[in-house]
């Protein structure tokens, strides 16, 4: 047998558990010891996102009742489905707060201002609160997202916009394992320790290099690998944020363009059914109440594809 060792720079490096899940396929993925960690392997997890936003604002239309959402972004193409039915089905929006659960900051800290293209305050003012009809649309100041200004008191604002904590975290994992923008080993989140790790909120951090190298394959860097030009820290909520949220969804869907190359797929299987440590931050989420979608094509085998190049 060739044997090696794992890359320095890769986060979680436990080979037994490694070669445990990447032998989790298909069905198999949705068993799991906690019954309240839900997870569910179907051919769409995003229409499910998109259901459950609707039916959330439409309840908190219908019993004028507060909701206070954490969104991740961009998701331009999810929120156009949401805002296209909310206007359709005239859904009254005044009683919603969205928090943006991250946004990219420069090396000295200086979180990016909304007119920046390839930030998410940006996307999610342009394709959620812009693409609602405007007799429709919830205030501007409901639209929450960090700012140089805010950070220190972002978890604050969640907590007591949401009456104790969101009503809902929507959230899909990046290639290190991270939760919004909590990342391993960043010296922002840094303990070994899960219990203190929970009690941690809000800040910038630097960012692990595999979560640049992920971005630099987003739309708004241009799906090319320009690392350069993806900036070397954000702001994001921190895992308190999540562990206060009164519900949490997952989602497990992304591939190359909507092939079946994804950096997810083995990412996924360590999060669901890895060990619980903030070297795979989303990983917390199997200690809470959550439900996770799985694509089929993120749930298919990992197997090696000799004749597959690239």
């Amino acid at each position: 047998m060739f044997t090696f060792e794992i890359a320095d720079f890769v986060p979680y490096r436990n080979r037994e558990v490694l070669d445990r899940v990447r032998k989790i396929s298909g069905k198999d993925l949705e068993r799991h010891p906690n019954p309240n960690f839900r997870i569910t392997v179907m051919s769409d997890p995003g229409s499910v996102w998109i259901a459950d936003m609707v039916a959330r604002i439409q309840r908190s239309d219908m019993l004028n009742e507060r909701l206070t959402m954490v969104l991740p972004n961009p998701c331009p193409t999810v929120y156009e489905a949401v805002t296209k039915t909310v206007n359709m089905l005239g859904i009254n929006c005044r009683n919603v707060h969205v928090f943006t659960m991250d946004e990219w900051a420069d090396q000295d800290g200086n979180i990016a201002p909304t007119d920046y293209q390839a930030g998410f305050s940006h996307s999610c003012l342009k394709y959620f609160w812009g693409g609602i009809n405007e007799k429709l649309r919830m205030p501007l100041e409901q639209i929450h997202y960090p700012t140089t200004k805010n950070i220190k008191d972002y978890s604050a604002m969640l907590t007591e916009c949401g009456r104790g904590g969101a009503d809902i975290v929507y959230s899909g994992p990046g290639w290190a394992g991270h939760i919004a923008f909590i990342d391993p080993l960043t010296p922002e989140f840094g303990t070994p320790s899960v219990e203190e790790f929970l009690t941690m909120d809000a800040r910038v951090v630097t960012l692990h290099p595999m979560t640049i190298l992920q971005n630099s394959l987003h739309g708004c860097f241009g799906c090319s690998g320009d690392i350069a030009s993806v900036p070397p820290r954000a702001a994001t909520i921190g895992p308190a944020d999540v562990k206060r949220a009164r519900n949490r969804m997952e989602t497990h869907a992304l591939s190359t363009m909507g092939t079946f190359s994804s950096w997810q797929r083995m990412i996924s299987r360590l999060i669901l059914h890895g060990e619980v440590t903030p070297l795979v931050p989303a990983s917390i989420l199997q200690l809470m109440d959550t439900n996770v979608f799985v694509s089929e094509e993120i749930a298919k085998p990992i197997e090696c594809l000799e004749k597959v190049g690239y």
